[in-house]
């Protein structure tokens, strides 16, 4: 007796799945503007965890400026501290705390119509390569134009 095999499930299936569209949306790189790339030194008490910040709003730039200058001014280094939030916004991501201050962060800001992505690079020395053993905290705050879309760290 032969095995016969139904078909119409396997049509139906390829028919569904030939059927579902990918979104593939092109990634453009988003323009920004550095606002400051360095290290914390507070060792933490800063109270700024391994966080990643999109900030809108005046009170929440002032809020976080706070917690970045409550050990040491740090602000003195940015290249801006006032940010006109009807036309921008801006991007903060924060590293672990390191042991030393040849760790550094890298972002690269792009759109594929729905979201703003954030893909964030952690630079680790290698080996035997560590510049000086202080307690650090790696930051990069970058200001971009003011989008309507979600922004997605990576």
């Amino acid at each position: 007796m032969k095995k016969v095999i139904n078909i119409l499930p396997i049509l139906a299936m390829v028919f569904v799945l030939g059927s579902c569209q990918q979104k593939d949306f092109p990634l453009v790189e988003v323009a920004s503007s550095l606002i400051v790339k360095d290290n914390l030194y507070g060792n933490g008490d800063e109270g700024i965890g391994e966080e990643n910040f999109h900030i809108t709003d005046q009170s929440a730039w002032e809020e976080l400026m706070d917690k970045i200058n409550s050990v040491n001014t740090e602000t003195d280094k940015f290249t801006e501290t006032d940010i006109d939030f009807a036309k921008y916004e801006v991007i903060a991501v924060f590293d672990q705390i390191r042991p030393s201050s040849s760790y550094a962060i890298e972002l690269f800001i792009t759109d594929d119509t729905e979201n703003i992505n954030v893909e964030i690079t952690k630079i680790i020395p290698p080996d035997g390569s560590i510049v000086s053993q202080v307690i650090t905290q790696p930051y990069h705050i970058v200001k971009i134009d003011k989008q309507e879309l979600d922004v997605k760290f990576n």
